[in-house]
This record gives C-alpha cells, sequence and structure tokens, in this order.
C-alpha cells in the first residue's frame, strides 16, 4: 500500500489528495494543513469583505469531514511541519492547538506549501489595523475591524479612510471592495503603474477609472513608516518615501506581494532558488527522491523563454500541477506526465473593468532583448449596430519576422477574459498571428462580430509582418511632435477632434475621405506619422500614402485611445 503525505491542503494540495484517491482506493494519504481550513476559496475573500459573498460557509468548499467522507483522506488541520528528514523519508509535525509533536513516514511526499504575504521591515507594521490577506482567519479578522471602525464612526463607512499597500490582483480587488462598503480609499505602489503584468498604457484604462471614482491612486512611491495616530491611536499614520504623509488609516490591506513559505524545504536539502522558489524537473520532481512539489511555492518553465524558469502564483496552475503529480505517482509503468509550463493567463475585475493577459508583457520582452512588435485594437465587445456593445482595448505583441505569439492583455467592460482565453489557447498551440487571423469563432450580433476582436489583431499584426505598414509606439508622439522633419497626420474627422481632443497641438488634420484629393497638401520629403482614433483608418492613410510616393511613413500605434489614455494632457482636453 502506497502512503502520500501532502503537506498544505488548498489548490495544489487538495488536488494532488482527491486524485490520488481516485487512482488508488487502497492508498493511505494524509493531508497535513497548518490552518484549521483547507481546500478554501481563496480567491473569493476579498469578495466576500465587500460584501458581495454573503454566505461564509460557501467558502469552505471541503472540510476535514467532507473530505474524509467523500475521498477516505486523512486531514489534520492546524498542524505544521517543522522538518523534513528526505533520508528516512518522514517529516515531523506538531498540531497547534494539542501540542502533539510526531513523526510521520511517506512512500511519497508532495509539497504544497504555497505562499505567505510579503512583509517587509517597514518601522510599525505590527500596529493593529494593518492586515494581510492569505486565508479565511484574515478575511475574518478584517471584516471584523471594519465593523467595528465603522461602529466607532457612528455607522457612517464615509468617514473611513483605507489603505491598499500594492496594486497587484489582490491590491485591486481590496480596492474595489472596500470602495464598495463606502470607505475612502488610497492606493499606493512602488511601481510607476498599477499592475505590474499590463504594461503601462493597459494599466492606464484602469487607473484613470480609479482616479475617477475618487480613489486617490499613488504610483511610484513607498510606504516608509507606520505610526501611531494621537487623536486615534488604532489608527496609522503612514508616511511614504517620497515625504508625503497619508491622513490617518483606519486600516490598512498589505498587499505587497508573496514569498514562497519554504523555509523548512530549504532546510532539508531540497534544491530552491535564491529567491526561495523550490526547483522541479519536467515532472514535478524535486532534487529529493520521491518529493514533489506542486503550487505558488515551486519554479515552473516559462514556455515562452526556452530553458527559463519563472514563478506563476496562480489557482489554476496549482490545481493542475496537483493532479499532474498524483498521475506520476501512479505511473505505473507508463511515461509519466509532463508539465510543459505555466502561461500566466489571468483576469482581474476592477469595478466594471476587466483585465486580462497571457505570456510575456512587453516590459519582459524589452528585458529579454528579444525582437518584437505590438499591435493595438480597440473594436466592440459584440457588433457595433446590437445595442450595448464595449469597447475592448487589446494589445498583441509577437515576433515581427515569423508572427510568433508571445502574449495578449486586453481591458475592457465586456468580452475580455473570452478573448485572453482564446488567445492563450493560440500560444499554447503554437500558432501564429496568421491563425488567429483565420480563426473561426462563434458569432451573432448580440455575442460578437463577424470579424472578431481576435480575428483583428491577428489582421492588424499580420499587416506588420507582410511589411504591409509599419508603425512607431504611441509612447513616441510627444519626441516626434516636436521634430520639425516630422508631421502628425490625423485622419479623423473634425468633429471627432473636437469631441474626444487633439492628438497634437500641431497635427495636421485631413480626414481619411478627403486624404486622396489633398496629397498635395503633404510633404513627401518629409516623415509621416499617421494616427485616427484607434488605428483602423490610419492603417488605410498609411496605404495610400505609400502607394502615393510618401517613402516615409508609420502608423501611431494604439492611435489616440491609446496615448490620451496614458497622456491625457498631452493628447489635448474633450471640448464636449
Amino acid at each position: 500500500m502506497v502512503k502520500i503525505v501532502i503537506v498544505g491542503g488548498v489548490a495544489g494540495g487538495a488536488s494532488a489528495a482527491a486524485r490520488a484517491r481516485r487512482l488508488d482506493e487502497h492508498a493511505e494519504i494524509i493531508l497535513l494543513q497548518s490552518g484549521p481550513d483547507v481546500s478554501f476559496a481563496s480567491c473569493g475573500m476579498p469578495y466576500f469583505i465587500g460584501g458581495e459573498i454573503t454566505d461564509r460557509a460557501t467558502m469552505a468548499v471541503q472540510t476535514p469531514k467532507s473530505l474524509h467522507d467523500k475521498l477516505n483522506l486523512d486531514v489534520r488541520v492546524n498542524t505544521r511541519v517543522t522538518n523534513i528528514d528526505t533520508a528516512s523519508k518522514k517529516v515531523h509535525a506538531s498540531n497547534e492547538v494539542t501540542g502533539e509533536n510526531y513523526e510521520e513516514s511517506y512512500d511519497h511526499l508532495i509539497l504544497a506549501v504555497g505562499a505567505a504575504p510579503f512583509k517587509p521591515p517597514i518601522p510599525g507594521i505590527e500596529r493593529d489595523g494593518l492586515f494581510a490577506l492569505r486565508n479565511l482567519q484574515d478575511m475574518d479578522a478584517i471584516v471584523a475591524w471594519l465593523d467595528k471602525k465603522t461602529k466607532d464612526v457612528g455607522g457612517n463607512p464615509g468617514d473611513l479612510h483605507c489603505v491598499v499597500a500594492g496594486a497587484g490582483f489582490v491590491g485591486l480587488e481590496m480596492v474595489e471592495q472596500l470602495l464598495n462598503r463606502g470607505t475612502n480609499v488610497t492606493l499606493v505602489e512602488m511601481l510607476p503603474q498599477i499592475l505590474g503584468p499590463l504594461d503601462v498604457e493597459m494599466a492606464s484604462y484602469l487607473e484613470n477609472d480609479l482616479v475617477k471614482r475618487g480613489v486617490d491612486v499613488i504610483t511610484g512611491d513607498a510606504i516608509q513608516e507606520f505610526k501611531e495616530c494621537k487623536k486615534d491611536p488604532d489608527s496609522s499614520i503612514l508616511t511614504l518615501k517620497s515625504g508625503k504623509v497619508l491622513p490617518p488609516a483606519h486600516l490598512t490591506i498589505l498587499g505587497l506581494g508573496v514569498r514562497p513559505d519554504t523555509a523548512i524545504i530549504k532546510d532539508a536539502g531540497i534544491e530552491c532558488t535564491p529567491r526561495g522558489h523550490i526547483q522541479v524537473n519536467e515532472y514535478l520532481q524535486t532534487s529529493a527522491p520521491n518529493v514533489w512539489a506542486v503550487g505558488d511555492a515551486v519554479e515552473v518553465n516559462n514556455p515562452l523563454l526556452p530553458g527559463e524558469k519563472w514563478p506563476v502564483p496562480l489557482a489554476g496552475p496549482a490545481n493542475r500541477q496537483g493532479r499532474m503529480v498524483a498521475d506520476n505517482i501512479f505511473s505505473k509503468g507508463r511515461d509519466m506526465r509532463k508539465y510543459k509550463g505555466t502561461y500566466g493567463t489571468s483576469v482581474v475585475r476592477s469595478f466594471q473593468l476587466y483585465a486580462a493577459c497571457v505570456g510575456l508583457n512587453e516590459k519582459m520582452m524589452q528585458a529579454k532583448n528579444l525582437p518584437y512588435s505590438c499591435v493595438h485594437v480597440h473594436p466592440g465587445s459584440h457588433a457595433g449596430y446590437f445595442p450595448g456593445a464595449k469597447q475592448v482595448h487589446l494589445k498583441l505583441i509577437f515576433n515581427p519576422l515569423d508572427g510568433k505569439i508571445y502574449g495578449a492583455q486586453a481591458v475592457g467592460e465586456d468580452g475580455v477574459e473570452k478573448r485572453i482565453d482564446v488567445i492563450a489557447t493560440a500560444i499554447q498551440g503554437n500558432m501564429t498571428v496568421d491563425d488567429l487571423a483565420e480563426l473561426e469563432l462563434c458569432y451573432a450580433p448580440p455575442v460578437g462580430s463577424a470579424k472578431d476582436v481576435v480575428n483583428m489583431a491577428g489582421m492588424a499584426a499580420q499587416n506588420i509582418v507582410e511589411g504591409l505598414v509599419t508603425q512607431v509606439e504611441w509612447n513616441q508622439l510627444d519626441t516626434l511632435a516636436n521634430d520639425k522633419e516630422t508631421v502628425i497626420l490625423d485622419v479623423r474627422n473634425a468633429g471627432e477632434i473636437q469631441r474626444m481632443g487633439t492628438l497634437a497641438s500641431n497635427a495636421v488634420n485631413i480626414p481619411l475621405d478627403e486624404l486622396r484629393k489633398r496629397l498635395d497638401e503633404l510633404d513627401k520629403g518629409k516623415h509621416i506619422v499617421v494616427s485616427c482614433a484607434s488605428g483602423q483608418r490610419a492603417y488605410y492613410a498609411c496605404r495610400i500614402l505609400r502607394q502615393h510616393g510618401f517613402e516615409q511613413v508609420d502608423n501611431l500605434g494604439g492611435a489616440f485611445l491609446t496615448s490620451h489614455e496614458v497622456h491625457p494632457a498631452a493628447a489635448g482636453s474633450s471640448t464636449s
């Protein structure tokens, strides 16, 4: 009889245990979990805090009893593993409630220890009212604290000020939910933008929306110190490294990232990276015999950068890894399954907007010095003539030489994750931008267009690969507008410019429909950069100009809708 000990009982650990039981009814499976809950809905915790999820019982997807009854698992909660002896194949465990210490042998050990919230050594970070969010106990403590502070201010949450430190996925979810509770929110992010997996121009759509909703968004700054507020000792005064002092915070959420919870694993001699992530091979085996690892604490292959690895703390990959390890333990002479790697497909909701991404972003491409190009498209989520269409802002990153897809990002109110899921599937299937242009996708007026958003992104990229158009990027606009040898040509209609704003103060406006008749107004010796609202008409204009003898013609990547979102002042202001 095989004996499997699993350390960690949330996503990866619980999946490994469930799959192992289905493969072997007679295996002894022991699951050790440091906290009181197993298989809980960690991704749903911000939504319970904000009140969108109202039933606390639903947050515990499984319980030790349900896992025992359904799967005959020996689940031991409140049990912390204190030592791993890979030579004798034993773990040393301690029950943190009873104080009992004991050893447990194993035939196979699965490490699903996860990652812990990062708490840097900032003075005052241990004060009351400062919370990280890792488990249901943290969630309950935040709800209790908010209820208490709301009562303290006479029941009006509008008198509360909350600070969220860190603008990643969890940070943005907490901003949304704290605002939903009626509190005032300040968001502080050390990076120069929110939501690091997105590139700056894509993250700007969310950042600008937060500002419009009253969130004080501070980027490029970090917390230097937490101090007691003399008027309200429960509140904290936050000083930033820039010297800025925030209003007293009744609650602070520490969303400063996570670190792998691997101290005992490194002590056991199991190979880890300098940052503490467990090193595994393609079968998810560690350096120790019969020891496997899954989830947030492991570093896995990056399929888009052969030979390189990266940590990707997402629930989906953790669940799949857990299942795969169980399959490999019980392979019984069959070839073991290889974990191909993690692509980082993810999505977050921020009020009405959704932001999704997959693969490499532009910052990563630049860091690796890889050849790449980008296209931005801004079509509707479904047919424009059908009511309710919402604009989708999609960025596609690809190799301009062979059309290989490196990554994609999208922001919008509807249909965002659907498009990223399609592109994620295309990436995993080694498809190119040509394939995206030709994909046959569902179409009906309420849900899509005959030429889907994904098709349009593929076609735009195809034009670059085939040399039909060249482009300059949106972030070059300011420099180009000040270049005497460059003409910024805006092919929008005059009414659009009046309503939306100008592209640049010295831009020349010739609407696309008039361009063929007014070619003599342009100097063929100048560099002409063409833009419209979304990029489509500018592409048409580039083709017209190229075929009429204009040799230095570029499309402005992202067009007005991208450049204006990042630098609204530079793009002018609306007069409507």
